[in-house]
């Protein structure tokens, strides 16, 4: 099996999400270098930050062609967290800034609820709209981790593949073709983050 390729631009726990697939007995290679993205069969965006920061490295690293490529290519395609939130066309994350727009939508922070926390830290439901090939098998409503304080609002609900409630329902993962991409961290939720990465390498 060809590892599994999973993209370093500094800014996130890349690590946690390699150890994660090891742990499922996948191998996983972390790599700045933007020619293993195009070799890659399967491809992470893994993100914990900033999306002004992350989008700016992307361009800087010449990064952001061949993720496109891969995308384009129609092998699979993982994002996790500021990795779903980059795949959008616009994010209000502290100024308005454009993201690598494969979805159309836009990046949007949690509004001031009382009793309401921002960031949204924890465990949390899934409601599954569509089941994509990573969410088969699960048990009902499975409960996952979350960590963010913004959330993507796709123009098309027809890629919405699960929303959470806090306290309405948001969009907590999609899925359209080859591209998964979750604002949850499957390689922080335990037996059921592990089976959804053990689905992502069979897929």
């Amino acid at each position: 099996m060809k590892p599994i390729v999973i993209v370093d631009y500094g800014m996130a726990n890349l690590r946690s999400v390699q150890k994660a697939f090891e742990k499922v007995g996948v191998p996983a290679l972390i790599t700045a270098d933007p020619n293993r993205f195009a070799e890659a069969d399967k491809l992470v965006l893994p993100g914990v930050g900033a999306f002004r920061d992350a989008i700016a490295r992307l361009h800087e690293a010449k990064f952001v062609e061949p993720i496109k490529d891969h995308v384009r290519s129609g092998k699979p395609f993982l994002g996790i967290c500021l990795g779903l939130e980059l795949l959008f066309t616009t994010s209000y994350e502290d100024g308005v800034y454009q993201g690598l727009d494969i979805f159309p939508g836009e990046v949007v922070r949690f509004e001031n609820v009382p009793g309401l926390k921002v960031p949204h830290m924890g465990w949390n439901q899934l409601r599954i709209r569509r089941a994509a090939p990573i969410f088969r098998d699960l048990p009902p409503d499975p409960a996952v981790y979350f960590v963010h304080s913004y959330y993507v609002k796709p123009k098309d609900a027809g890629i919405i593949a699960t929303e959470t409630d806090y306290p309405t329902p948001f969009t907590s993962a999609i899925w359209r073709d080859n591209v998964v991409a979750t604002q949850f961290h499957p390689e922080k939720s335990q037996k059921v983050g592990l089976a959804m990465l053990r689905k992502f390498a069979e897929w």
